[in-house]
């Protein structure tokens, strides 16, 4: 029979694990190397402005999650309801106090479904945009504008061996300024190499293993004439056996438009390093 459960439900499921002895795996993992996916992450990277070829030290911060509140399952398969929540901040760190730049809010429903290697989701969400006091302080020739955004979008994903594969489009349902054209379409994949256990924070932590993960991610707006922005990240992943709780330290590079707030129209290319928590 299928578990009908609250969230609290859900999370003594997630936790007991399947006859094996492994946590169940979520409907719809999240995207690793998607720029706006709701996680927990702190990014150094030195960035430049294509348009006059400035660069800067960049400091991108994000408090977010998805949270399951309903969901009907057997084993791994089923579907779930849930509340998509996040904050995305960038900081000049060559300014003094780390001026910041921009900070984009999202919330939204997403409902996500899973048989077998195939996975899905779909979701709807707010984005509101605000740039920093101390931005437009010293930016006097930038006017404060609105710029609020809701969208539709469908992902698909297949998980293959160690390889996972995933592709889907969006629309705008509102968005302001509402010249803004509507539709984009992302893909991607990831991959995992053989975990390994390793013997770091013992006697801390036990049972800790690390994977080498790459992953990239790319999005083609009919906005910006439909040029790729290129999201790769690649590193290692530390978690508990049986976890959902994974750490990263990974090096990222990103090539294409802005994909924070207001400045959506602003080509940049970026490299550094950052520190990544999901549940």
């Amino acid at each position: 029979m299928y578990q009908r459960s609250s969230i609290v439900g859900m999370i003594v499921t997630m936790r007991r694990g399947d006859s094996r002895g492994f946590s169940l795996r979520r409907c719809f993992s999240p995207l690793m190397a998607d720029p706006k996916q709701p996680q927990f992450f702190a990014i150094w990277q030195q960035s430049r402005v294509r348009a006059d070829n400035s660069s800067f030290s960049l400091g991108s911060v994000a408090i977010g999650e998805n949270f399951g509140f309903y969901t009907n399952r057997k084993g791994c398969n089923g579907w779930q309801v849930g509340l998509l929540t996040g904050v995305f901040a960038q900081f000049n760190l060559d300014e003094k106090n780390a001026s910041l730049i921009n900070t984009d809010f999202n919330v939204g429903v997403p409902l996500s479904w899973r048989s077998g290697n195939w996975s899905a989701r779909l979701r709807y969400y707010h984005q509101s945009s605000h740039l920093g006091d101390e931005f437009l302080g010293s930016h006097p020739e930038i006017k404060p504008s609105s710029f609020i955004l809701e969208e539709a979008e469908g992902i698909l994903s297949y998980d293959y061996r160690w390889l996972r594969f995933y592709g889907g489009a969006a629309v705008l349902v509102h968005r302001e300024p509402s010249t803004i054209d509507r539709t984009r379409v992302q893909w991607g994949f990831e991959a995992r190499a053989p975990s390994m256990r390793t013997r770091i924070l013992e006697p801390f932590l036990n049972r800790l293993i690390v994977t080498p993960v790459l992953s990239g991610d790319f999005k083609s707006h009919e906005e910006l004439s439909w040029i790729i922005n290129t999201n790769v990240l690649g590193g290692f992943e530390w978690s508990r056996t049986g976890s959902r709780r994974h750490f990263r330290i990974m090096v990222t590079y990103f090539h294409g438009h802005n994909p924070y707030g207001s400045f959506y129209n602003q080509k940049i290319e970026s490299i550094g390093v950052g520190a990544y928590f999901t549940f």
